[in-house]
């Protein structure tokens, strides 16, 4: 028989009592012991890691696990994911932040322009012949010559080139130009004719063809909708050319660092169909799509709100096949070297001119309104103050008839904003898309201010000042009409003066500092588009989309950030620009 205690129970039995008793007391005193956690994938360890999180700013290591941050602090706090399998990078120090988003691109209008005769590279009048002539000889028939990408800035005083300078190149073959912002076409004497345009030819609703002052001829110059009159000569493109353009711009905006755009221009055809989209969904189901992608339908200016059904049915196919498209993107207006951005006041150089606005303002606010009660974004393009006002009153309008919805609503360029208006951003909760590396002194915006005159030219891209009325930046290049690079950006937004340049900065006051303008390129445009719980920082939780640099842009003079080279991009934690055995060396 086993033992017995004075009380009657057994030995056994008694220690089987006190060790209950201890477990007991362990539970009641004693914190939880940690269960294991899951090993991480890769540690990313030894860097200056800025998260662009406002709880906490700085870190030295990021795990992830399954495309996801599973944990972001010191070596000590992300020591616990490191299993046998974990892959452990030591960045020796290097900056790792957050990957890059594009609030305002063109991938597929960028990808063809770059495919064709691009003018890109030019940097003169003569760059431009140079490039079309080579063209012309190097695609032998009786075919248009079609390209993009001259600038206005080039072509003063007016920013118009002439037909001349074309047909001494070519005037048996249609010779067809867009300029980078693609508000704007250069075109041969053939293009004309084939179009039938001569000086009795009216001017399209909401467009202009540029005229002889004395004679009334075409000149070789079509703005805004004046360009629909010779599209039918230049060659539609085909599946394979959208998706190979999209693919295209998806590796190059990799190697700059970025992981999120909008894309600001997509077209819709009559039954709700969409080239584009379809494009979108061969390139995603191909493996190319490394990018989170919003889509911005297009708002036909001729016509008023029957196109609304046609709109929702895209965007309801769209989210079918995956993607995103409940945006719907709105031209209020122009461009203001061709005076035909909607102004407040007349422009300063001509007569009585104030441009136009491309979209009635009740039909504006009647649009925004029914898209905001639908659950849809507008995305305004607007130049001129008067646009950006006409903007803003749809918002407000949206807001009063539906009350504050979470729609965060998009105002592109905004080159002038009346100060009455640079409030407006914060209380109406708007978003405000800058262009940072516009605003600076250059030819075009010297066109630009002479337009305008010195007294508006002091509200030129008001960054800094809607920012603290409480607006939200979010920074985009508006590729290709810009570079797209994100450090050439952030040094303008820091400096107001073009990289490498010397000339005095454009309205210095209007400047953002370094960490304003890191987050407007990341977290900012994750919240413009709806997807700042997913990405735009690193935090716990997030998908893990980041970028190593070459240099810590927080550590060298502002004048230098453009200089910066992205050596690794993660896009849901898989390289898509770099190699991470690279790093290790």
């Amino acid at each position: 028989m086993p033992a017995q205690s004075r009380t009657g129970v057994s030995v056994r039995g008694a220690a089987r009592l006190f060790l209950s008793g201890l477990v007991l007391a362990a539970l009641s005193s004693c914190k939880p012991v940690p269960s294991p956690v899951p090993a991480a994938d890769l540690l990313l360890t030894n860097a200056r890691v800025y998260t662009v999180d406002a709880a906490r700013p700085w870190a030295q290591s990021v795990a992830l696990r399954d495309g996801r941050i599973v944990a972001v602090g010191d070596a000590a706090e992300t020591a616990r994911w490191k299993g046998a399998g974990t892959r452990v990078v030591d960045l020796g120090g290097r900056l790792l932040m957050p990957a890059f988003g594009d609030s305002h691109v063109h991938p597929v209008f960028g990808g063809m322009s770059y495919s064709r005769c691009s003018l890109h590279a030019g940097n003169s009048v003569e760059d431009y012949l140079r490039i079309i002539a080579g063209c012309v000889a190097a695609t032998p028939g009786t075919g248009t010559i079609y390209g993009v990408g001259w600038r206005d800035g080039l072509f003063p005083p007016s920013g118009i080139p002439h037909k001349d300078l074309l047909d001494a190149i070519s005037r048996e073959r249609p010779l067809i130009f867009v300029n980078a912002g693609g508000h704007g076409m250069w075109v041969n004497s053939k293009a004309l004719q084939d179009a039938g345009i001569t000086k009795h030819t009216p001017d399209p609703a909401h467009g202009q063809i540029d005229r002889d002052p004395a004679t009334g001829e075409p000149v070789g110059g079509l703005q805004e909708s004046a360009m629909e009159l010779v599209q039918a000569q230049v060659p539609a493109p085909t599946a394979k050319e959208l998706e190979d353009s999209i693919a295209w711009a998806v590796r190059d905006f990799n190697r700059l660092g970025i992981t999120t755009w909008h894309d600001a221009l997509v077209e819709v055809e009559d039954d709700g169909a969409s080239p584009v989209i379809e494009a979108y969904r061969a390139v995603r189901d191909r493996g190319q799509l490394n990018m989170h992608v919003t889509l911005a339908l297009h708002w036909q200016p001729q016509h008023a709100l029957e196109q609304l059904p046609n709109l929702y049915r895209a965007a309801a196919h769209a989210r079918a096949e995956g993607l995103s498209a409940d945006t719907v993107k709105f031209l209020v207006d122009g461009v203001i070297v061709q005076k035909t951005a909607a102004m407040l006041e007349p422009y300063a150089d001509s007569g009585n001119e104030r441009g136009l606005l491309q979209i009635p303002e009740d039909v504006l606010k009647q649009a925004a309104t029914q898209l905001d009660a639908h659950g849809m974004q507008a995305h305004f393009h607007a130049i001129g103050d008067h646009a950006v006002r006409a903007s803003l009153d749809a918002i407000a309008a949206a807001r009063q008839a539906n009350g504050p919805l979470d729609r965060r609503h998009l105002i592109s360029h905004m080159n002038v904003v009346d100060p009455a208006d640079q409030p407006r951003f914060g209380k109406l909760g708007a978003v405000a898309v800058f262009q940072p590396l516009w605003a600076c002194d250059e030819p075009y915006m010297r066109l630009a201010i002479q337009r305008i005159g010195p007294r508006r030219a002091q509200y030129i891209y008001p960054a800094n000042s809607i920012r603290k009325d409480g607006g939200t930046l979010a920074y985009g290049s508006d590729w290709p009409v810009a570079s797209a690079n994100p450090f050439e950006g952030i040094e303008v937004a820091l400096t107001r003066v073009a990289p490498g340049g010397h000339d005095a900065p454009l309205l210095p006051a209007q400047a953002v500092t370094l960490e304003q303008a890191v987050k407007a390129y990341t977290l900012d445009v994750a919240y413009a588009n709806h997807l700042d719980t997913r990405t735009g920082s690193i935090v716990a939780g997030k998908q893990a989309d980041l970028i190593v640099v070459d240099r810590d842009i927080f550590a060298i003079p502002a004048r230098e950030i453009s200089k910066a080279k992205v050596l690794l991009t993660l896009f849901e934690g898989k390289p898509v620009y770099g190699d991470l055995a690279a790093l290790e060396r």
